[in-house]
């Protein structure tokens, strides 16, 4: 009876997804792009026909969360399916614990080949970006990566990568030039019937802002700042178009996930603005440095849908462990997101697990509707906030739901907890972190081994302010 029971149950096992059945996936993901910044959402003066007609094809949240308020951390987030902190990647220029699990690697022992193009920003580096040495502990291929195409940090027109190493000088908008390189990728993988991931992280709109005129011009009225800013946004949404143009034209967008999103929330001293009406930007707990755009195309699952699940950055691992059929234990056992398998064409809109957010000291806890929120976690001083009735943020109503607010300080500070147990390895099999070679946050002009480059990179327009102020510290003009 015993090995009927046995056999009966590997007979209903869910049967691996064969070669042809497994999706390709390609992760892409904006660099201070705001929640206001599309065409579907009306924005005032830019135009996005490209990721509208993605939206219009696929599943748009409108409630869709960076995993924290700037660029590093919300990587970290992506990669793992953890929270930042729990990830060692505290703020910008903090490198990512290898101990981590990441999804990369998920997907490599699955047998897909694996790519990352553009910026990577999880080796411990500070500064504009640059071409990444081969000798850096934390390149893209220790991450999980076969081949990449990858620069430190922000990147702009023309710019110098590395593709594995090896330093390449690019001519041309730098979004144009990451998809047509992933794009070249594809297809040599897709002629040897090799399903992908791929890992596209553009530098744009992050400063310096830099664009073609002719998609300058018709942004003529703003000023230069907000004109290159928006001329960016034009390029990137057009790489978009040549991308799914491509991926059609190869014969395999249907069965392909592609996933758009930000990183973090728009920028201030941008006009028109980037964030809707939303309160504060970049670098804030509130929902303007939280909450993006977000597009999930997969014209052979997903039916055209607009969704106001709250969604997150640290859902995308756990939702790929469920589309692409990986192992479940490719994730961190401690992980903080779900699934949005089930969410996706589905009619849920309530969410059964919080997401929580904590980044340099300040931290928000998001269960649905109401929001708490605090600018300095020691101070256990709290906010909360009903976004369903007060998008923008502005009552604070701790004190006339105490109900509601000591339910999710209880919950958030027992998270909290968590997370401080996770920050010193406890989440590893050794219990500790691996330290890390060098100083977090480097600035990599700083290192001598860039150094001697300056004087070949002394005046391009991406690094020349940032050369000057280093050889003004140094004594040296």
């Amino acid at each position: 009876m015993h090995k009927l029971l046995l056999l009966l149950a590997v007979l209903f096992l869910p049967l691996p997804l064969t070669a042809a059945d497994r999706p390709n996936v390609i992760l892409v993901m904006a660099d201070d792009m705001g929640y206001g910044q599309t065409g579907y959402y009306n924005h005032p003066v830019l135009k996005t026909p490209n990721l509208d007609a993605m939206a219009a094809n696929g599943i748009r949240f409108d409630r869709f969360y960076a995993g924290a308020p700037n660029c590093s951390p919300t990587r970290a987030t992506v990669l793992t399916g953890r929270t930042n902190d729990r990830t060692g990647v505290h703020n910008h220029g903090y490198a990512i614990n290898k101990q981590e699990k990441t999804v990369a690697q998920a997907f490599q022992k699955a047998g897909y080949s694996t790519a990352h193009f553009g910026k990577w920003h999880l080796n411990g580096l500070r500064g504009p970006g640059a071409p990444i040495f081969k000798s850096d502990a934390h390149h893209p291929g220790h991450l999980g990566f076969d081949y990449w195409l990858s620069v430190t940090n922000f990147f702009d027109m023309n710019p110098i990568l590395s593709r594995n190493g090896k330093w390449e000088e690019h001519g041309g908008d730098s979004s144009e030039i990451v998809v047509k390189e992933a794009l070249d990728y594809i297809r040599g993988q897709n002629d040897q019937g090799k399903p992908v991931f791929i890992v596209i992280w553009y530098g744009t709109p992050h400063s310096p802002f830099m664009a073609y005129d002719e998609d300058a011009k018709q942004f003529s009225q703003l000023q230069q700042q907000s004109k290159n800013h928006y001329a960016e946004l034009v390029a990137m949404d057009r790489s978009i178009g040549h991308l799914r143009k491509e991926l059609r034209d190869f014969g395999i967008a249907d069965n392909t996930i592609l996933w758009f999103n930000s990183d973090n929330g728009g920028l201030p001293r941008i006009n028109p603005g980037t964030v809707g009406e939303l309160r504060g930007f970049k670098n804030s707990v509130y929902e303007g440095g939280l909450r993006v755009p977000c597009v999930v195309e997969w014209p052979d699952h997903i039916k055209p849908q607009v969704s106001e699940y709250p969604a997150c950055t640290m859902d995308i691992f756990p939702t790929l462990i469920d589309y692409a059929g990986l192992a479940k234990d490719s994730i961190n056992d401690l992980s903080d997101g779900l699934s949005l398998a089930d969410v996706i064409n589905g009619e849920d809109t309530r969410r059964t697990k919080p997401i929580g957010f904590r980044h340099t000291g300040r931290a928000a806890w998001l269960d649905n509707n109401y929001k708490l929120v605090t600018l300095k976690v020691e101070s256990r001083q709290y906010q909360l906030f009903d976004l369903a009735a007060d998008p923008q943020e502005k009552q604070d109503i701790l004190t006339e739901r105490p109900d509601v607010a000591n339910r999710m300080i209880a919950e958030f500070e027992a998270w909290n907890a968590s997370v401080e147990r996770s920050r010193t390895g406890a989440d590893y099999p050794s219990g500790k972190v691996d330290p890390f070679p060098r100083p977090q946050q480097t600035n990599w002009l700083a290192l001598p081994e860039y150094q001697k480059f300056f004087d070949e990179w002394k005046d391009r327009p991406d690094f020349k302010p940032y050369i000057d102020r280093e050889l003004k510290s140094q004594g040296k003009k």
